[in-house]
C-alpha cells in the first residue's frame, strides 16, 4: 500500500482524541459521547503501542504487532464499519490486503467466549457489555487476564454495580463478592429478595471510575432540537384495563405488571391520531429514521400512506437493510436491534414513534445522527406520546435518567 500522506484519508485525530490517547493505558475505558470518535482513537492508541504512529510527517508503520480482536455489537459488525476504520492504519482482516501479517477478528458479544484462549493478544471492547455477572461478563475476565484491552463507551455505567467487572478487570478488587463485602449496603427489610439501599466508601469508588474512565470532550458543531408531540388515545379503553385487568387484545385476563403495560402501551401507541402525526411530520421531513419497540408497530409503520415515491427499508429481527439514499425515505429501527453501533449523516431527523424505557437506550439512538462530520447542524428529535399515566411516567423515569420500572408503576402484587 502507499505511504499515507497528511490529508489523504483523513488519518489523524482531533485534539481531544489525541488528549485521550495520551491520556490512556490498558485497562481504561474511552468515555465519549455517541459520534466523538472512540472506534478511531482506539485504534490509534493500539496501533501507537505496536510502534505505530502518524503525524504531519507520514505515516510510521508498526513492528511486530499484536494480533488484533474488535468485540463489537452485531450491527457494526455486519455493517462492516470498523473495516473502514482500519483503512487509515493500512490495516484490514483479510489476508493480502493489509500491509501486516498479524490476525484482526472483528466479532460480536454474541461470540465473545470464543476468544476465553487467547493469549497475548490486544482487545479493543466496543460498547459495554459487561453489567452484573452472567457469561460475557465471566469471559471479558478470562480474556483481560492474558491481553491487553480497551473499552470504548458512551455510557459506561448507571450504577456502581455496573463498574464492578471494570473494577476486577483493573485489579482493583478480587472478585464481585469482595467489592460488595467492602461497599454495598442492603436493604434489612429484603430478605427474600436483595435490594441495594446504598454504598460505603463512595470516596474511592469515585476515585477508581475516575481513574479508569478517560473522557473524550469536545464541543459539537450540531444542536440536537427535542420536541414532544403529543398525541390521543382510547381513554375509555384505557381506563377499562385499568380497572379490570382484561387483555382486550388476547381477550384473557392480564397476570402480571408486565403484561398490564404491554396492553396499556398498546392502546396508546396503536391509537390512529399517532399515526397521522408520523405522517405529517414526513411531510417537512421527507428522510427520517423511526424509532419503534413492538412488532405491531412495525406491521403498522411498514403499511402506512406514506407520499408515493417514499422508500422504506428496516433493521430490526426481521430484516437487515441498507439506509435509502433516495430523496423520500422512511428508515424503521427496531430500539434493541439498531439504537447502537451504525451511524446516518444523510438526514437531520429522528421520529421516536414510541418511547424506549431507558435512557441509556434512548441516548444511544439519538447519537445516530449526531455525528462529528455530518453536514447539518439543527438535528431535529420528534417524541410521539400521550397524557396517559403510563406515558408521562416513562418519560419521567427518562428524564431523571433512570430505567422504567413496571412493576413499582403498576403497584402490582
Amino acid at each position: 500500500m502507499s505511504k499515507i500522506e497528511p490529508g489523504n484519508g483523513k488519518p489523524f485525530l482531533y485534539d481531544f482524541q489525541m488528549e485521550a490517547v495520551k491520556k490512556a493505558f490498558v485497562g481504561s475505558v474511552f468515555n465519549g459521547q455517541v459520534g466523538s470518535g472512540k472506534s478511531r482513537t482506539g485504534l490509534f492508541f493500539y496501533f501507537q503501542r505496536q510502534g505505530g504512529w502518524i503525524d504531519e510527517n507520514g505515516y510510521t508503520p508498526m513492528e511486530n504487532p499484536k494480533d488484533l480482536y474488535i468485540i463489537t455489537t452485531a450491527m457494526k459488525r455486519d455493517k462492516h464499519e470498523w473495516e473502514g476504520e482500519l483503512i487509515p492504519f493500512e490495516m484490514y482482516p483479510k489476508p493480502g490486503l493489509s500491509r501486516y501479517n498479524h490476525k484482526i477478528v472483528i466479532d460480536s458479544w454474541n461470540n465473545v467466549q470464543k476468544y476465553i484462549d487467547v493469549n497475548n493478544a490486544f482487545f479493543i471492547f466496543d460498547e459495554q457489555r459487561v453489567v452484573g455477572s452472567g457469561a460475557w461478563v465471566k469471559s471479558f475476565l478470562k480474556i483481560v487476564k492474558s491481553n491487553e484491552w480497551v473499552m470504548l463507551s458512551a455510557t459506561a455505567g448507571d450504577t456502581w454495580m455496573d463498574y464492578v467487572p471494570l473494577f476486577i478487570a483493573n485489579g482493583f478488587y478480587k472478585n464481585r463478592t469482595e467489592f460488595i463485602r467492602e461497599h454495598v449496603k442492603y436493604d434489612p427489610y429484603c430478605r427474600n429478595f436483595p435490594k441495594i439501599a446504598g454504598y460505603y466508601n463512595t470516596g474511592r469508588l469515585i476515585r477508581l471510575r475516575d481513574r479508569i474512565l478517560i473522557d473524550m470532550d469536545f464541543k459539537r458543531h450540531t444542536i440536537q432540537h427535542h420536541e414532544d408531540v403529543f398525541c390521543n388515545y382510547d381513554i375509555a379503553k384505557y381506563k377499562d384495563v385499568i380497572r379490570n385487568r382484561w387483555d382486550p387484545f388476547k381477550d384473557e385476563p392480564i397476570q402480571q405488571a408486565s403484561g398490564l403495560c404491554y396492553t396499556l402501551r398498546r392502546i396508546v401507541n396503536s391509537d390512529e391520531s399517532r399515526q397521522v402525526k408520523l405522517l405529517e411530520l414526513l411531510e417537512d421531513h421527507p428522510k427520517a429514521i423511526i424509532f419503534y419497540n413492538f412488532d405491531y408497530e412495525r406491521e403498522m409503520l411498514l403499511n402506512l400512506g406514506y407520499d408515493p415515491g417514499t422508500e422504506i427499508a428496516e433493521w430490526s429481527g426481521h430484516a437487515h437493510q441498507p439506509i435509502p439514499t433516495g430523496d423520500k425515505w422512511v428508515y424503521l429501527v427496531q430500539y434493541t436491534a439498531g439504537c447502537e453501533g451504525w451511524c446516518c449523516i444523510t438526514t437531520d431527523t429522528i421520529i421516536f414513534y414510541s418511547q424506549n424505557y431507558s435512557y441509556k437506550v434512548l441516548t444511544q439512538a439519538s447519537g445516530r445522527i449526531d455525528r462529528l462530520n455530518t453536514k447539518f447542524v439543527d438535528l431535529h428529535y420528534y417524541h410521539l406520546k400521550t397524557r396517559s399515566g403510563i406515558d408521562l411516567a416513562i418519560s419521567k423515569a427518562i428524564k431523571e435518567k433512570k430505567i422504567f420500572n413496571e412493576t413499582k408503576w403498576s403497584g402490582w402484587k
